[in-house]
C-alpha cells in the first residue's frame, strides 16, 4: 500500500480522517507509524497529499490530510478483455489499475467458460477491492471505469464503437499479423481474448468497429502474462 486511499465517508471535519480497520492494520503493522509520523494519503476520484497521524488509540487511527497535488497522469487506452479465470481475473484487476488503465470491458467470448460468469468474484465490491488495491500499490487515487458484457455480439456491434471513442483500435491476436505498435502516447483499446484466443468470427466482428490484428512476437502467452506485457509495449507509461 503506497497511498492511505480514502472515501468521502471517512472524514470526521475539516481536514480530520479516521482510517478503517484495514488502512490501520497496515500503519501500525507495516508501516509502523507512530503520532506526528507522515505518509502519502489521497482523496477518492481527487488528489494525493501529505498525511500527519494525529491520533493512535488501538487500532483506531485518525489523521490530518488535505489534497495537494493532480492525480497522476492516467493511461490513453481502453482495455477490451474476454472474461478470465475467476482467479486470475484478481490479478489482472489490479494489474490493470496500477498500470493507469481507466476504461475497462470485460467481455464474453466463445471460449469464456460460461460458468465464469456465474463466480461471486463478479460482484460489484470484490472487483472494486481489487481495483483499489491497483491504485494503493501506484499511488493513484483515481477509480476505473469497469463494465461487464456478458453478451459479445450485441456489445460489440451496438456499443463498442462509443466506448473504445477516437484513437487506434488494436487486436491482440497470433497470426501472421503486423507487429504490435511500440510506445504509444496516444489513445488506443486494446483487445485481449481469452485462453486460446478468439475465434474467426469474434475477430471478424471486431474489425467491422475498426479493429485490426497484430501479434506480439512468436510466443503464446497466458493472459495474467499477456496483459502487462502487451501494455508496457504498446503504451509509453506515465
Amino acid at each position: 500500500m503506497n497511498l492511505l486511499l480514502l472515501h468521502p465517508d471517512q472524514r470526521l471535519d475539516g481536514d480530520r480522517w479516521r482510517l478503517d480497520d484495514r488502512q490501520a492494520t497496515h500503519v501500525r503493522s507495516v508501516l509502523k507509524l507512530a503520532e506526528g509520523d507522515h505518509c502519502r494519503a489521497g482523496l477518492l476520484d481527487e488528489g494525493t497529499g501529505q498525511a500527519v497521524i494525529e491520533s493512535i488509540k488501538n487500532n483506531e487511527i485518525e489523521i490530518s490530510f488535505k489534497v495537494d497535488s493532480k492525480p497522476v497522469s492516467a493511461l490513453p487506452l481502453n482495455l477490451l478483455l474476454a472474461l478470465p479465470r475467476p482467479k486470475m481475473l484478481k490479478r489482472l484487476l489490479v494489474d490493470a489499475a496500477s498500470l493507469g488503465i481507466k476504461n475497462i470491458v470485460l467481455v464474453n467470448a466463445a471460449k469464456v467458460d460460461k460458468s465464469y460468469w456465474q463466480t461471486p468474484n463478479l460482484k460489484g465490491d470484490l472487483l472494486r477491492e481489487k481495483l483499489l488495491l491497483g491504485l494503493e500499490q501506484a499511488g493513484d487515487p483515481v477509480m476505473p471505469s469497469l463494465r461487464l458484457a456478458p453478451r459479445f455480439r450485441p456489445f460489440v456491434e451496438d456499443e463498442l464503437d462509443q466506448w473504445a471513442g477516437p484513437g487506434r483500435r488494436l487486436v491482440a491476436h497470433p497470426g501472421p499479423f503486423p507487429e504490435l505498435p511500440r510506445g504509444l502516447d496516444e489513445p488506443a483499446t486494446l483487445a485481449i481474448g481469452p485462453e486460446g484466443g478468439w475465434t474467426p468470427f469474434e475477430v471478424a466482428l471486431l474489425e467491422q468497429q475498426g479493429f485490426g490484428c497484430h501479434r506480439f512476437g512468436s510466443r503464446i502467452l497466458r493472459v495474467e502474462t499477456a496483459l502487462p506485457a502487451l501494455v508496457g509495449a504498446l503504451m509509453r507509461l506515465p
